[in-house]
């Protein structure tokens, strides 16, 4: 019965997070939201679940380090340097960083690259995202998983090759670009669909999440699988074995 302490526990997800916890017959031993003692739950855990705040990271990598016990990063909306931070804690921990913890949303992704690898750049991408009306950044960093995904696939940058949000005169479509349009409203608790369009042929690979639960049951699996690991970053596909 592994111990897992929840950093965010009073969100959406830590609430998610919690009841995935006990159904799988683990121990929770905790979270704690902002301003609360993150070493102090560090040091009753064995493995940490962080659906915090970009803001947060480095106090808690550094709680995860000081208690020598791995860690699962589902925060999303992070920058260069939050995954500069995150490289640096790999060293002396086993670190699992995604945009999204759903199984399903991880073997999307593979899909995403194979189709990006096998079809040419006169295939179009656009990545289209919906969550609910409270979502504070865009594109979510499941979009963005997936647009990394497809650049994978073509052997490209994102940073290089990404577009967003178009608006008034915008010209033509630049071949080998990857688009992204945000949407927000209502409860929704995600849905993301990657469109490959050529002429006269359109391909859409999606996912629809119709719960958080999803999300939790995914880090609870994530945080089973990195219990025991060596030091060093790990991504969701590893965890099914892609």
């Amino acid at each position: 019965m592994p111990r897992i302490g929840i950093i965010g526990s009073a969100g959406r997800m830590g609430n998610a997070l919690q009841a995935a916890i006990t159904a799988a017959g683990h121990d929770y031993v905790g979270g704690i939201d902002k301003d609360g003692d993150v070493r102090a739950l560090a040091a009753q855990a064995e493995v940490l679940v962080d659906f915090s705040a970009p803001t947060a990271l480095e106090f808690n990598l550094d709680a995860a380090i000081h208690a020598g016990i791995p860690i699962v990063v589902g925060t999303t909306g992070l920058g260069e340097r939050h995954h500069w931070l995150i490289d640096a804690a790999a060293v002396s921990i086993p670190v699992l960083q995604t945009g999204n913890t759903s199984l399903g949303v991880t073997l999307l992704a593979h899909l995403v690259r194979e189709a990006a690898a096998r079809l040419g750049e006169d295939w179009d991408i656009e990545i289209v995202e919906t969550h609910h009306r409270m979502k504070v950044d865009a594109p979510s960093g499941t979009a963005l998983l997936l647009g990394e995904a497809a650049a994978g696939g073509r052997g490209v940058h994102l940073a290089e090759e990404a577009v967003r949000g178009r608006d008034g005169i915008t010209g033509v479509r630049k071949p080998g670009t990857i688009g992204f349009a945000s949407l927000r409203g209502g409860s929704v608790a995600g849905d993301h669909t990657v469109h490959f369009l050529a002429d006269n042929e359109r391909l859409s690979l999606s996912h629809l999440a119709e719960n958080r639960a999803i999300f939790a049951k995914g880090a609870v699996r994530a945080a089973e699988w990195l219990l025991g690991k060596e030091p060093g970053r790990y991504t969701m596909p590893q965890v099914l074995g892609l």
